[in-house]
């Protein structure tokens, strides 16, 4: 079920009724991506010393090289970086993608939109909590190594799946049956949010992630409820 969800949603991306969506969040996306970029590079230009006094070699300037220096790590912050962006994405822009999703597959059981303000502020608390998984990784890499690339893939997964499946299942069901069903259906939507973590982690394909989560999680539910 999960891989088949998964296939189909790679299939919608160059469907002519969904490609423009598949534009629109992929532009959205780096737009977001850009925004942290640069929030990294002015924080570092503001908080960084300017100078740092080495002994024998004197005064050497710091901070721009610093600030310089995130837009070389520019693919390797992608990968932490498009975590939570995709997080983000699901109450800006998720509706879109599962409308041209069930209009291309499920033309009869179209769902109805979720209160956009609802699912904003949950897309911001899991936004908050997958900054907070992926800080916590980086900091607990040197005291348990590779277990830490373990955590931030199983918690990130869990955490993407939670909130975009209960999207999908929100534009049919009210908020305690599609509950209630994201729980009977934890282990397909933590095994296919922790896919979708995974190609967090391939720099350029990373930005096609939001839209493939958005349509995967639609067909998940949709295949949760056939059978």
């Amino acid at each position: 079920m999960v891989l088949t969800a998964l296939t189909r949603a790679w299939g919608d991306l160059l469907r002519p009724r969904i490609f423009g969506v598949v534009v629109l969040g992929v532009a959205l996306t780096l737009v977001l991506f850009v925004a942290l970029q640069a929030a990294a590079f002015w924080a570092v230009r503001l908080f960084a010393p300017e100078t740092l006094s080495l002994p024998w070699i004197g005064e050497v300037t710091l901070g721009p090289a610093l600030s310089w220096g995130t837009l070389l790590l520019f693919p390797i912050m992608s990968i932490f970086l498009m975590a939570p962006v995709t997080a983000g994405f699901a109450g800006l822009f998720a509706e879109r993608v599962a409308d041209a999703v069930e209009e291309t597959h499920y033309p009869g059981i179209k769902g109805l939109p979720v209160n956009f303000m609802d699912g904003l502020w949950e897309s911001l608390a899991v936004m908050g909590a997958v900054i907070g998984v992926t800080l916590l990784t980086l900091v607990l890499t040197p005291f348990i190594g590779p277990f830490a690339s373990i955590l931030f893939y199983l918690a990130n997964g869990w955490l993407l799946g939670r909130e975009f499946f209960q999207m999908a299942a929100r534009r049919h069901l009210h908020a305690p049956q599609a509950n209630a069903l994201r729980q009977r259906m934890l282990r397909q939507s933590t095994t296919l949010g922790v896919l979708l973590t995974l190609l967090v982690t391939i720099p350029f394909v990373n930005v096609l992630v939001p839209v493939l989560a958005a349509a995967g999680f639609t067909h998940l539910y949709h295949l949760s409820t056939r059978r």
